[in-house]
């Protein structure tokens, strides 16, 4: 245990730099997901074309193509990123690809009924969305979107593979340095396990909450 106790500044570091790769890439991810899903549910045709490719290319990249591509081909091309930067872009674009399916699936529940009275009182597109749709899509889809963090919070260990002292690259400095795969690997993993276990409980309370004021409404 010594390896990890000696080690406490350096794991915490780390630590930190997977919570903030994890909790930035996640939030823009809900930004940009949601609107993407909002242009798949558009009745702009052009709108529409653009969300669906988006998601197809967000969806089916691996995450670390992403990331490599995003620290060493877009300086390259004139936009230099730092691998910091490289790694949340990296972690944006391909969770806004399941966050914009999983909210299409949450507006696709909502009662076509109230849609058609939202109309009814001249509401635009835009304010229908807004106002009566996503609030009830968000609320019906918090787990599978606290599970898309999770696969943030899991994504932002491919970062160690571009050199971001994250949690996993500094595992990997401590296993070089000290040959203790065993002790170090399991304490990283058991950290990730424990995380995602909060997250996944805060998600529960959230709709459990949720829930409760619906049913006294």
């Amino acid at each position: 245990m010594n390896v990890i106790t000696d080690n406490l500044g350096m794991i915490g570091q780390g630590l930190a730099t997977t919570l903030t790769i994890a909790v930035i890439g996640y939030a823009c991810a809900l930004v940009v997901g949601t609107v993407i899903a909002v242009f798949r549910v558009s009745p702009i045709p052009p709108l529409r074309v653009l969300g669906a490719a988006w998601v197809t290319v967000a969806c089916n990249i691996p995450t670390l193509c992403l990331m490599i591509l995003a620290a060493f081909a877009a300086p390259r091309a004139g936009v230099p990123l730092s691998l910091f930067a490289a790694a949340v872009t990296a972690i944006v674009f391909s969770a806004s690809g399941f966050v914009c399916e999983t909210v299409r699936s949450g507006i696709n529940s909502v009662s076509k009924g109230q849609i058609e009275a939202a109309r009814a009182l001249g509401m635009p597109f835009g304010l229908i969305i807004g106002a009566v749709v996503l609030p009830q899509a968000l609320a019906r889809t918090i787990q599978p979107l606290v599970n898309i963090f999770i696969s943030c919070l899991i994504g932002s260990s491919l970062a160690a593979a571009i050199g971001v002292p994250e949690l996993t690259n500094v595992t990997q400095q401590l296993n070089l340095r000290y040959a203790q795969a065993v002790i170090t690997f399991l304490t990283s993993g058991l950290t990730y396990l424990a995380i995602a276990f909060l997250a996944t409980q805060l998600g529960g309370l959230l709709e459990r909450r949720i829930a409760g004021r619906e049913a006294r409404a």
